[in-house]
């Protein structure tokens, strides 16, 4: 001890102040005490905010998002806009963005299989053929091509106006494409030989194959729905005026039976309709009590219960029973549903949001029995494999994410 203090001392000697050694005197001016004041209240602020900062965090459930994905797919230098599973064995997965590109790569590991480039603007379709050998991507400016899987060669290209929809049908290598100047296309791959379903001069801006793949329904920005024979490229149905929607269909699903189709608008309402006879079976209104823009994004048919499901961009989910034309379940998300997807074996929900988290949900009581996080940004598209074990969707963030469903409670 008393060595401390003997060392304590001489440090004192040694830094003390001699007055013979002060040079001059300056007096702080009180300006000088106004920025020591400033830099104060400057410290309480920042620590405010860090605080904030922090309860935010916590209230997230941590800095960090829980990362469920089994497999993460990077190679896109932006956000990535369209997804799709190889249909046959469920093994292949194709993505497009918005850096122009497009990627076939493998659903177990990540690893590129190869770039579909040569696109001109946001490639914002893509899709597979019923059996895998092809893959067809799309971009904004209208360039729709073709890729033969197992050579990793362009097999063929087409040039239209600018692309909003892009479907192959469920039994043969013909490919469908809609466009923003209404008219709907349809060629045989490879060969090319082309129909043209021709619009009345308004968006074709979704578009479905139904099952038995002899007719095509599509939607158009001004409301009106119309079913087309594949073989003759004839109109064979129109709903529009009082029957249609009053503005813009943005989503749509076909009955597995191929008797009803099923379509949400900007009008936030949702219409099933019989695809032989064209008469509106139901109109279910979507409306919540929140400000602000809405519509019914995504819309689809359960396959084991007579039920459909609507997902609204104020994050509502609503799963109508279709006899009685009631809401067996009203699903409240904290974000906007961009798209749903019933599973193919059970009756059970999949909703992908805008606060980058897919949700499960039990048609049967409402009730979420799981949910898969990982993105950062918002979720854009999302895709089952076939026998339904495999989910795969893709972000704002610049990734595309493979979720195994191997889950009890699935």
């Amino acid at each position: 001890m008393e060595d401390e203090n003997t060392n304590h001392d001489n440090v004192e000697d040694e830094f003390s102040l001699n007055p013979d050694d002060i040079v001059e005197v300056i007096e702080l001016e009180d300006e000088d005490e106004d920025v020591s004041h400033a830099v104060n209240e400057m410290d309480l602020q920042n620590e405010e905010e860090a605080d904030e900062f922090e309860d935010e965090l916590e209230a997230r459930g941590g800095s960090q998002v829980k990362d469920d994905a089994s497999v993460v797919f990077s190679n896109h230098t932006d956000a990535v806009f369209s997804v799709g599973i190889d249909p046959h064995e469920g093994k292949m997965v194709v993505t497009g963005g918005q850096d122009d590109k497009a990627y076939i790569w493998s659903a177990t590991d990540g690893e590129c299989i190869m770039e579909c480039g040569g696109h001109k603007d946001s490639v914002t379709s893509v899709g597979f053929s019923f059996n895998g050998v092809y893959a067809a991507t799309a971009d904004l400016s209208g360039l729709v091509k073709v890729w033969k899987v197992e050579t990793k060669a362009e097999v063929w290209s087409f040039e239209c106006s600018d692309i909003e929809w892009l479907q192959w049908h469920p039994l043969a290598p013909v490919l469908l494409s809609g466009t923003v100047d209404g008219d709907v296309w349809m060629w045989k791959i490879p060969d090319g030989d082309c129909k043209t379903f021709q619009g009345h001069g308004c968006t074709a801006g979704v578009g479905r194959i139904l099952p038995d793949g002899k007719r095509v329904c599509v939607g158009y920005d001004d409301g009106a729905i119309k079913v087309w024979n594949m073989k003759t490229a004839d109109m064979m149905k129109t709903i529009s005026g009082r029957d249609g929607h009053s503005s813009t269909v943005v989503c749509m699903d076909c009955h597995h039976d191929n008797s009803m189709v099923m379509t949400g608008s900007t009008d936030v309402t949702s219409k099933v309709v019989n695809t032989s006879t064209g008469k509106v079976l139901s109109t279910f209104k979507c409306e919540s009590m929140k400000e602000g823009e809405n519509s019914v994004e995504a819309c689809g048919f359960c396959k084991q219960q007579t039920w459909a499901a609507t997902g609204t961009l104020q994050g509502t989910l609503c799963i109508w029973d279709l006899p009685t034309q009631i809401v067996r379940s009203n699903c409240q998300h904290e974000a906007g549903v961009v798209r749903l997807k019933w599973d193919p074996t059970a009756p059970l929900v999949y909703t992908a949001c805008l606060d980058g988290v897919v949700r499960l949900w039990d048609g049967r009581n409402g009730q979420c029995v799981n949910q898969w996080s990982g993105h950062t940004d918002s979720i854009l598209d999302l895709d089952l494999s076939r026998d339904g074990e495999t989910m795969v969707t893709v972000s704002d963030d610049k990734t595309a994410r493979v979720f195994s469903l191997h889950t009890p409670d699935r």
